[in-house]
């Protein structure tokens, strides 16, 4: 995602932005001991990190230089010093960072959908409530998809690989399992009725989230039903019953009844095309460029109060806590940062 991001500020020009490598030399990067050798803080860059475990390790190797963190999923435990920013790629991940560190500017900055999903033509799908209301939209009937469910390995729970899979194999649904490398993921997502995205288990293990949840999206713009969990950023998008829909829930037999019937008339389970409209547009190229543009824009006006007008961040309450505990406390807690 971060080589999407790269190429979205590009296209905001009067800034040059370039990928920096710091655990391994890469010929066609530069490397950050290099560029930090060279030049003395704080330097004429705003460096943006963003991988969650390396984090407090880049924050101390960047410290008194303008910077910003990238935030996908949230829960690897670390604290950020007061007045970094925070660039959140989804609502959930910026409710966490508003908790944590309620006095560093925020910003939300999702991240966007290639334009390959959003291909011009694609028609419209009129949309029609599970529960029998009417047809808001007319539009001829598609020819069914060559695949009527497909489950993405990774991140799948094993209810889904192990139980529900086969009970709809049973059913005599075709399956597609996809795991490992796709030439054309987007075609695949194309000759499917259904996705199934169970994610909930896979990142309850691993203690973080799900920063954003991009495979339904994904689907969503291909014209897929979607059945998903609706663990961390996956609430962001999926409206339950309106854009996708809670995959189990309550039993495999529920499970089992509704992926069936939408397979069988996927016009009833679309999601609503006002709300995915809507949702499609937040994460579009041109939206997420002028989204970066504004959040850029005050970023830089906040370090340049900081650096130039010697205006303090705020603290969070955290660090105003720890002064009752005197001076010493403080100092370490900010060392071990």
């Amino acid at each position: 995602m971060e080589l999407q991001t790269v190429r979205l500020l590009a296209a905001i020009g009067e800034r040059r932005v370039e990928v920096v490598t710091y655990r391994r030399r890469q010929a066609e990067h530069p490397f950050l001991d290099d560029l930090l050798s060279r030049e003395p803080a704080p330097g004429q860059a705003l460096w943006i990190v963003s991988w969650g475990f390396d984090v407090p390790r880049l924050l101390r190797r960047l410290r008194g230089r303008p910077l910003a963190y990238h935030a996908h999923s949230s829960g690897y435990g670390f604290d950020l010093p007061a007045g970094v920013p925070v660039l959140a790629v989804s609502r959930n991940t910026l409710g966490y960072w508003g908790n944590r560190a309620p006095r560093n500017p925020l910003f939300l900055v999702p991240n966007a959908l290639d334009p390959k999903w959003l291909r011009p033509g694609s028609p419209e799908v009129p949309w029609r409530d599970p529960r029998g209301g009417p047809v808001e939209a007319w539009a001829p009937p598609r020819p069914r998809r060559p695949i009527d469910v497909l489950v993405q390995v990774r991140k799948t729970s094993r209810y889904v690989l192990e139980r529900l899979v086969p009970a709809l194999r049973d059913r005599g649904l075709r399956v597609e399992l996809q795991e490992g490398w796709v030439d054309d993921l987007v075609e695949l997502f194309r000759c499917s009725s259904v996705v199934l995205y169970d994610s909930a288990d896979y990142w309850r293990g691993r203690g973080v989230s799900e920063g954003f949840g991009l495979p339904p999206l994904e689907a969503l713009a291909s014209g897929c039903v979607v059945f998903s969990s609706l663990n961390h950023a996956l609430a962001d998008s999926l409206d339950p019953g309106r854009v996708g829909h809670q995959i189990g829930c309550g039993s495999l037999a529920a499970d089992l009844e509704q992926i069936t019937a939408a397979v069988a008339d996927p016009l009833a389970w679309q999601a609503d095309p006002r709300s995915l409209a809507g949702l499609l547009d937040e994460c579009s190229e041109a939206e997420l460029v002028r989204r970066w543009e504004r959040a850029l824009a005050a970023i830089e006006a906040h370090w340049r109060r900081v650096l130039e007008q010697g205006v303090p961040p705020l603290e969070s309450p955290a660090l105003w806590q720890l002064r009752l505990d005197g001076r010493l406390v403080r100092l370490r807690r900010w060392l071990r940062r």
